[in-house]
């Protein structure tokens, strides 16, 4: 037990970003692949880690768990009923008494039944009692965004009724680099965190992930490509999203910079304001519905902090204040030529 407490205190390397992970170890991952060589790091570090969810023992919908209650046994590895409400609650309780809960929503549109326990609950346990108690080792897994057919139940994006809730913590990647780096570090945090993981990337997007033990810092965001013209701000899918609108607008002598939020909430303002600064002109792309979302509060921010930096209106290019469509999806999406018609109007304002 001593043996197994020191590899998890000690064996992680920590790193602001990707790029400074100097390993040569790698092996070719999908993002469910990453995302189950960091459970399974994390299980064999940490004899209190415990994963559970609806079909988890069997591995999953998306196979992220596939193959750990073989290695780890039922008692740490386990299928849970299908009631997203004791989920939640069962992850705080085992977190406030010392374990460290892994709990996966199956789909992020059903997380909605737990939300009383996550934001009344957990997000507000530390608070309530004085910093005496805590459930912070409480990391809550779920798929997010869409997926090409899921349609209004298995398509949405719900990171900013979240990221509306302080005591919590809201991640969501980009690639299983990150994914992996990410979620390790989510899973050690000591706040409870909210892990949206892009569904639709679980097998399209792959890189050599290095097999060591290592996290990304949160709460910092990447700035993925570097540019002078202006700024797109997005996460998750929304980045391969923001390089292919890039591209085109490349053709036109229009340098973008990236940047990957990473953290949703809190997020890194600093990062932001830095490059539009230097930019004079954003554009923030989600999936979620425009009103209210995650593009809303960012314009705010930089807005405040940009002010008189700005050489255009800061535009959200986004989903439709409408539920996620079925046959329509290729319409609601924020795709790559609205992203484009957005940078063509910004740089020519």
């Amino acid at each position: 037990m001593q043996l197994l407490r020191r590899v998890y205190q000690f064996g992680s390397t920590k790193h602001r970003f990707a790029s400074d992970i100097k390993s040569t170890n790698r092996q070719k991952m999908n993002l469910f692949q990453a995302i189950n060589n960091a459970l399974d790091i994390e299980l064999g570090a940490n004899p209190k880690a415990l994963l559970f969810g609806e079909d988890v023992k069997f591995g999953g919908v998306f196979r992220c768990s596939q193959g750990l209650n073989e290695k780890y046994g039922t008692d740490r590895v386990f299928n849970t009923p299908l009631c997203e409400q004791g989920i939640g609650a069962f992850g705080i309780g085992l977190a406030s008494v010392g374990y460290t809960a892994i709990a996966e929503i199956q789909f992020s549109d059903y997380i909605f039944p737990a939300f009383d326990q996550i934001v009344n609950e957990a997000a507000k346990f530390r608070y309530r009692s004085g910093n005496q108690f805590d459930c912070g080792s409480l990391t809550i897994r779920s798929t997010w965004g869409a997926v090409g057919h899921g349609a209004l139940y298995h398509s949405q994006s719900p990171e900013a009724y979240f990221a509306h809730t302080p005591g919590l913590k809201v991640v969501v990647p980009r690639d299983p680099i990150q994914a992996k780096g990410l979620l390790l570090a989510s899973i050690r945090d000591k706040n409870p965190v909210i892990f949206f993981e892009p569904k639709a990337l679980y097998r399209n997007a792959e890189d050599e992930v290095p097999l060591d033990d290592y996290e990304l810092e949160l709460s910092k965001a990447e700035v993925v490509q570097q540019g002078k013209h202006i700024t797109l701000i997005g996460y998750g899918t929304q980045i391969r999203v923001l390089k292919e609108a890039a591209k085109l607008a490349e053709k036109d002598g229009v340098s973008c910079e990236i940047i990957d939020l990473q953290t949703i909430y809190p997020y890194d303002g600093q990062t932001l304001v830095d490059s539009v600064k230097k930019t004079g002109r954003c554009i923030i792309s989600h999936e979620a519905p425009q009103t209210c979302g995650m593009g809303a509060e960012l314009s705010a921010f930089i807005q405040e902090k940009c002010f008189l930096h700005l050489e255009a209106p800061i535009k959200r290019v986004t989903g439709y204040d409408t539920p996620f469509p079925l046959v329509h999806e290729p319409i609601y999406l924020p795709d790559k030529f609205k992203i484009y018609e957005a940078i063509k109007q910004s740089v020519n304002y």
